[in-house]
């Protein structure tokens, strides 16, 4: 889950888009190197589906009602597909169909489906890529993009798609269909399976946010308990030094913090705490990588968060930079602002550059107040996101109300709703909430949740872990053939969905979770027959 709201940095691709549309880079692992080089480069042509726009013609959630339909793309690889395989359905969640291509090419759908002989296909989400209802996204337009909706979208489809190429009937429920998804897909492969069991058989939802909350500032619990302590702890007394400047309103002590960092000329304070925290993870924006884009293959992730931690502890860093330390010493009872000149070097080395010359305080760089700019109801991966966000799933990224912080603690809910509210007006039927309405999403059942054939697989430092399946808010977990989960030690968001077309050549916590996966979907198919049979005698 990433996104980035602001004139110049929606012109970098989005993490989930990044890690995605990379061609797998040559590796030594061996004798898998050349299959590797061969996949990678498959292309896949895009297919339309003709889908309702509203699934729900009696719900007067959605009135005025429409008949009306859009061409939603779906891409799918039949390669390893023998008469009788399964098809696993890869939720596209919040980009385009193009960006999820490595989930094919080497990926977990790559993983599945040669180890069953099926058939992957990703679905590409309504409101993402080029599968708008619409030309525009007003408010009213938006109306449908909501999680009842684009669940309904996945059992629509598997109802209904055709495989050009293929000279079987693959629809569910004659024909097992296993959903996969990470992130808010896997939340929406846990929706899809919970709602439309008749029809989907089962799925595997892989660091799936299930749990909808409003604030949410254990998104930075990981990085303090598990990144490099000495950067966690410089980077927490700064913040704390900050903060005790704006609870006295010192303005003048402000300013010269600013201007330390180049970002003087941000007016509003969560602007200027945002920017200063998009190396870890702004609320809601990250237009540099953060710990979130680590991963076990280098391919896809991304070693800036340490990079970033290794300038701001730099000993060796030249005389101007450590003397910054104790420039404002004189606010701080003497005591000097250990590693400030190496962090605010860093940010003027790798986040000014951004801004191309725009002004700073503009949305083409880092400001934020600019309520216009928000209501422009253009389409787009941001304000898709942004709205589902304001809508129903919540999870602002917020400064928790006690102990330390790496984000300063004028960074709160209102900030985020802020921008809720300037970029969807009240429309003529429809209007967003004074905050998210958590009950469509909590009403599946949170962290109670529970569905047959559904595997949840979470990692143990991933940022979202305290909204998925193992959080630590959660009850004890226990694994079943029918309801089976995994925590993965020592990893991040959805890591189990990359792959390297070798499965024994990958490290050891990954490899197992992969072997995992493989026999808890050969075990459910082994059953299916016995499903369908049920399935067939209840619609009897």
């Amino acid at each position: 889950m990433r996104l980035m709201l602001f004139g110049s940095l929606l012109a970098l691709p989005l993490a989930c888009a990044v890690v995605s549309e990379q061609l797998l880079a040559s590796q030594t692992l061996g004798h898998s190197l050349e299959r590797r080089q061969d996949r990678s480069a498959l292309t896949y042509p895009a297919n339309t589906i003709d889908m309702p726009i509203d699934h729900f013609l009696d719900n007067p959630r959605y009135a005025p009602h429409t008949n009306a339909t859009f061409a939603q793309r779906y891409y799918f690889d039949s390669t390893y597909y023998k008469p009788g395989g399964p098809v696993f359905l890869y939720i596209g969640g919040e980009t385009s169909g193009p960006s999820r291509f490595s989930n094919l090419r080497t990926g977990i759908i790559q993983i599945l489906m040669s180890a069953t002989n099926g058939l992957g296909v990703i679905l590409e989400n309504r409101y993402y890529g080029e599968s708008y209802p619409f030309n525009t996204s007003s408010t009213d337009q938006l109306a449908y993009l909501t999680t009842e909706q684009t669940i309904a979208d996945n059992a629509y489809f598997a109802t209904h798609a055709t495989f050009p190429g293929i000279p079987r009937n693959l629809s569910a429920p004659n024909t097992p269909w296993i959903l996969y998804g990470g992130s808010l897909a896997g939340a929406q492969t846990a929706f899809s399976i919970k709602q439309y069991g008749d029809v989907l058989y089962g799925g595997i939802a892989s660091s799936a946010v299930i749990e909808a909350v409003l604030a949410y500032p254990q998104w930075y619990a990981p990085i303090q308990k598990f990144a490099p302590q000495d950067c966690v702890t410089s980077i927490n007394s700064i913040i704390d030094k900050f903060d005790a400047l704006v609870a006295t309103n010192n303005t003048k002590a402000i300013q010269e913090f600013k201007t330390i960092f180049g970002l003087g000329a941000l007016t509003d304070n969560r602007d200027f705490a945002m920017t200063i925290a998009f190396p870890i993870g702004g609320p809601l924006n990250y237009p540099t990588n953060t710990w979130q884009e680590l991963n076990w293959n280098s391919t896809y992730g991304s070693q800036d968060f340490f990079h970033f931690c290794s300038n701001v502890t730099n000993l060796d860093a030249p005389e101007n930079i450590t003397q910054v330390d104790t420039l404002l010493s004189k606010y701080s009872n003497g005591e000097p602002w250990t590693n400030l000149g190496n962090y605010a070097q860093y940010v003027k080395q790798t986040l000014l550059p951004i801004c191309a010359g725009e002004p700073i305080d503009s949305t083409s760089c880092f400001g934020t107040q600019n309520q216009t700019f928000y209501a422009d109801p253009s389409n787009s991966v941001a304000r898709s996101y942004l709205y589902s966000t304001c809508t129903e799933q919540g999870a602002y990224q917020v400064a928790p109300p006690t102990g330390p912080s790496l984000i300063s603690r004028v960074l709160q809910v209102d900030y985020t709703q802020q921008w809720c509210e300037w970029a969807f007006p009240k429309g003529e039927y429809n209007s967003i909430p004074r905050t998210p309405d958590l009950s469509f999403y909590n009403h599946y059942g949170g962290f109670n949740f529970s569905a047959d054939r559904l595997a949840f697989i979470d990692g143990g430092i991933d940022v979202w872990l305290d909204v998925c399946y193992h959080s630590h808010n959660a009850s004890a977990r226990y694994s079943t053939d029918l309801h089976p989960e995994y925590l993965i030690a020592g990893a991040g968001h959805h890591w189990d969905s990359y792959g390297i077309l070798d499965v024994e050549a990958e490290p050891q916590f990954i490899r197992e979770a992969h072997l995992w996966e493989i026999r808890t979907v050969r075990k459910w198919l082994a059953n299916f027959n016995s499903w369908k049979s049920k399935v067939e005698h209840t619609e009897l």
